[in-house]
């Protein structure tokens, strides 16, 4: 476990998945779900798909190949490449397992940098191959709701009416639009919200969404320029955290049968070339 630390906030990373697993101010108190039976994790990274292809099978050049939910990153070792006091980096590239299940050599690597009681979290994805590779990436991060139960709010930074596909408990969606349930930018968190699964806002109609404590007051702010944000909890287990995701990409929409390359909010590297972004989170 790699813990980076400042004044304001200390957080723990770990090497399998390069995934975050904790959150805290400098009075110890925890932001981030501590995994447990209602989800076993934490904040997993989304890489090379975002939710899931049709049966768990997708197509490059006629080939099929199968990935699991949300792809393989999360359930990988990542090695260390640099850490100071207040920023790591982690890489994962290529292997013979990988490429049973994705046929490209990519570097992707994933750097946490703390600044005040900001949390930086920037993906760099390379294209090492010698032919144009296609890729999804996305974080899920899980905030503890304050006050310990499945309600409360979400504040966006867009007060106008948005849309969301509309999605299905199973986790599919299709690539139809219904009105997102808020008013104002203003989402009441509670179980019926998360009804059918994933809540996802695409077209990129918001950049910032905001989980408020009990007297009104951010406890915690995501910033991002995905062109996606999605909102979950597991329907039905009443579980006390809330998941805000930033995301390049979409699963298969329902009865999708095309290649790999072509599904929604699909991208594209030349060789040699390098993908870069990040989102934020900062804490009060």
């Amino acid at each position: 476990m790699i813990e980076l630390k400042n004044d304001q906030l200390a957080i723990l990373i770990a090497e399998m998945g390069a995934e975050l697993q904790s959150v805290k101010d400098s009075q110890g108190r925890e932001y981030l779900w501590q995994a447990g039976e209602k989800w076993p994790r934490h904040s997993p990274i989304l890489f090379p798909i975002v939710c899931s292809v049709n049966n768990d099978t997708y197509t490059v050049d006629g080939r099929e190949y199968h990935l699991p939910r949300h792809g393989f990153a999360r359930d990988t070792m990542f090695t260390v490449m640099s850490q100071t006091a207040d920023k790591v980096t982690l890489a994962l590239h290529e292997s013979e397992e990988s490429l049973k299940v994705y046929p490209y050599c990519f570097n992707l690597a994933i750097t946490y940098r703390l600044e005040a009681n900001r949390i930086h979290v920037i993906w760099h994805v390379e294209n090492t191959d010698q032919r144009e590779i296609h890729f999804q990436i996305g974080g899920h991060p899980a905030f503890n709701v304050p006050g310990g139960k499945l309600e409360g709010q979400i504040r966006l930074d867009n007060e106008e009416p948005m849309d969301v596909l509309k999605s299905y408990i199973d986790g599919s969606h299709d690539m139809v639009e219904e009105p997102l349930e808020a008013d104002q930018g203003v989402i009441e968190i509670c179980n019926n919200f998360f009804r059918n699964d994933s809540v996802k806002i695409h077209k990129c109609q918001t950049h910032r969404a905001m989980l408020m404590d009990t007297n009104g007051k951010p406890a915690v702010t995501v910033a991002y320029k995905t062109p996606v944000c999605a909102f979950w909890s597991p329907y039905g287990k009443q579980a006390p955290f809330v998941c805000i995701e930033p995301w390049y990409g979409l699963g298969d929409p329902r009865g999708f049968k095309g290649e790999f390359k072509d599904k929604p909010l699909m991208n594209h590297l030349q060789p040699g070339a390098s993908f870069m972004s990040r989102y934020t989170i900062t804490i009060g």
